[in-house]
This record gives C-alpha cells, sequence and structure tokens, in this order.
C-alpha cells in the first residue's frame, strides 16, 4: 500500500515554506504528496515541491474542476507534468453547487455528465498537443475547436497526466470508473460504503469503458484518532468528531448515513450548520458514528486497523487527522503500512 502526505498551509502563509515541506515529506518515506484547494491555489505549491523533490507522486486532492475549463486546466496539469518528470496526478473535483455559484461565480448542472465531458475534453486537448491529432471536441457542456500552432505546447516527454475523480455519489464515482486513471474517496465514507456502494459502482463504470477495477488506482484518505495518552486522545476524537458532523450536515454526503440508519441526523445538523452552531454539531456523533468513519486506535494499531478495514481495496492511503500530533507517531505507521 503506497502512503501519501499532505502539503498544509502554514501560519506565516507563506508560499516559500512548501519546497522544505515536500523535502521532508521524501526524506520521512512517503509514496506521495498532494495539496487540496482550500486557503491556497492547488497548483502553485506542487510546483515548489517538484524542485525540491525527485521521487514522489505530486497531485492535487483536489483541484475543482468546474471553477476552470478544460483548456486552461490542461495546460496548468501539462506543464506541472513537464515541470516534475511525469510524477503529477491531477486530482479533481466537483465541490458542490453553493460554491460554484456563489464562491466561484460558475454555471452549475448535471455534475456527473459534465465532469465526465470535461475530462474527456482535456483528454482530446492533450491528444491534439501530444500527438498532433485536430482539435474538434464537440460537447454538450464544452466545445474545443480552435487550436493554432502559437497555442500549442507540443508534446510532453513524460506524456499526459493521470487523472483521478474523487466522489461520493454513485453516478460521480461511475464516471471516475469510467474515464480515470484513478478514484480518492472521499474522508467522510465507511468501510461499509466503500464496499459496498464505492466499489460496484467504480466496477460499472469501468465496465462502461471496457476496463476493469484493476485500470483505477484507489485512493484513501481516512480519518484517523490517537494519541499517546488519555488527554490527546479525548483531543483527537473531539477535533475528528467536529470534522464529521461539518460533512455530514452538508446534503450530498447524505447517502453515506443513509446506508448506516443515520440519514434524519444529516437535516439536524444541516439546520445547526446555518444557525452557526458548529461547536454543538459535534456532540452528535455518537461513539458508533466515530468508529464508522475514523480508525481509533492507539498508535501501534494504526497500521493494522487500516490493513484490515482497507488492505484489499485501498492501492494508496492518506491521513486525515484534523488535530496537532507529533510528526514522529506517524513514521513508524508509515513504515508499517507500507510492507506487504
Amino acid at each position: 500500500m503506497k502512503v501519501d502526505g499532505g502539503l498544509g498551509p502554514t501560519l506565516s502563509q507563506n508560499l516559500s515554506t512548501f519546497g522544505a515541506q515536500a523535502a521532508e515529506l521524501q526524506g520521512a518515506g512517503y509514496d506521495g504528496i498532494w495539496t487540496a484547494e482550500t486557503n491556497h491555489d492547488p497548483f502553485l505549491p506542487l510546483l515548489l515541491a517538484a524542485e525540491t523533490t525527485t521521487e514522489v507522486d505530486l497531485g492535487t486532492g483536489i483541484a475543482v474542476a468546474f471553477s476552470r475549463s478544460p483548456m486552461t486546466l490542461a495546460a496548468t496539469a501539462n506543464d506541472l507534468q513537464a515541470f516534475s518528470g511525469g510524477r503529477f496526478i491531477l486530482g479533481l473535483g466537483s465541490q458542490i453547487k453553493p460554491h460554484i455559484e456563489k464562491r466561484f461565480s460558475m454555471p452549475w448542472s448535471h455534475p456527473a455528465p459534465r465532469m465526465r465531458e470535461f475530462i474527456l475534453a482535456m483528454r482530446a486537448i492533450w491528444d491534439c498537443w501530444n500527438h498532433d491529432t485536430k482539435l474538434d471536441f464537440r460537447g454538450d457542456f464544452y466545445s474545443h475547436t480552435l487550436m493554432t500552432p502559437f497555442f500549442n505546447p507540443g508534446p510532453n516527454p513524460f506524456g499526459p497526466p493521470r487523472v483521478f475523480l474523487a466522489a461520493v455519489g454513485e453516478k460521480m464515482t461511475e464516471v471516475a470508473g469510467e474515464v480515470c486513471d484513478g478514484f480518492i474517496c472521499h474522508a467522510f465514507t465507511t468501510e461499509r460504503y466503500l464496499r459496498e456502494v464505492t466499489v460496484p459502482a467504480l466496477e460499472r463504470g469501468a465496465a462502461r469503458g471496457g476496463r476493469s477495477l484493476a485500470d483505477i488506482e484507489i485512493s484513501g484518505p481516512a480519518f484517523v484518532v490517537t494519541g499517546s495518552d488519555a488527554g490527546s486522545l479525548e483531543q483527537s476524537k473531539a477535533a475528528t468528531r467536529q470534522q464529521i458532523a461539518f460533512y455530514a450536515s452538508t446534503p450530498a454526503y447524505k447517502a453515506v448515513l443513509d446506508l448506516h440508519g443515520w440519514g434524519d441526523l444529516q437535516g439536524e445538523l444541516n439546520a445547526m450548520s446555518k444557525a452557526g452552531r458548529w461547536v454543538e454539531m459535534a456532540d452528535l456523533i455518537d461513539e458508533d458514528m466515530l468508529d464508522a468513519f475514523a480508525v481509533v486506535a492507539e498508535p501501534g494499531r494504526i497500521a493494522a486497523e487500516f490493513k484490515e478495514r482497507f488492505g484489499d481495496v485501498v492501492d494508496r492511503l492518506s491521513f486525515y487527522a484534523p488535530y496537532r500530533t507529533d510528526p514522529d507517531t506517524w513514521l513508524p505507521v508509515l513504515a508499517a503500512l507500507q510492507q506487504d
């Protein structure tokens, strides 16, 4: 199993720190480094990471597709693929309607068919650049029919980047199975949802694309609750409950709760979020929910618990631990997970 780390924001919000962070993660033995589109652009930190690393994969986990066009994203991804020596993974996500319309001021409609077309449009653009084919992509949402030599970067010596897609719902997951190289599980998932809903949807999509599940690399960010003593364990439980409650308040993720019989909780949490009662929301996440969404274990048991839950399903894993912890805690976990 590959184990990935993440480039996170610093207190100074200084982009210059990301190169050093990336070098440290590579030195610690991580297989990949991912960035998220939160309070930083997801691509610029990876440019800096590419300068200070030589071996690790570099990916966006995720970049918001619908805030961009296939052409602009194809160009950015192509440049990072070349600059990193073929190590770039373009991890995409749709975001949700309010963010696309109200934060990015971009159109929202039919997210799964639009995403499928978005990715196919990018592939058509890359094919034009790499194989000198005529650019003639015409779809329901995107049309790309003009490419002159002045705007054509030519063949990428490392080929097009790998494309991963993040999803929770079945339709978007099927898109990943059909047209993507990899799938990014949302942290708000459970072992049961992954096995009973996600994997079958990936298989259906792969069958439509004439492929199999073996052609898709599955990446699984997962919640971890741990601590060196009772106090730090409770601190990590509280922070993780807060994050689970935040995701559970989102209507788009209700299907995960429904599978476990917790669907009614979504409406209650959503109402509390609209009232600004963010801290209180965590009190609704009981021990059963915490155990379903997170690996709760002492540091020495984390790797074994992960392998038991996901070892036969997930190809690469990253730790979703929204609390402060000693970095040295993760080095033995990292080594244990990477052992066959």
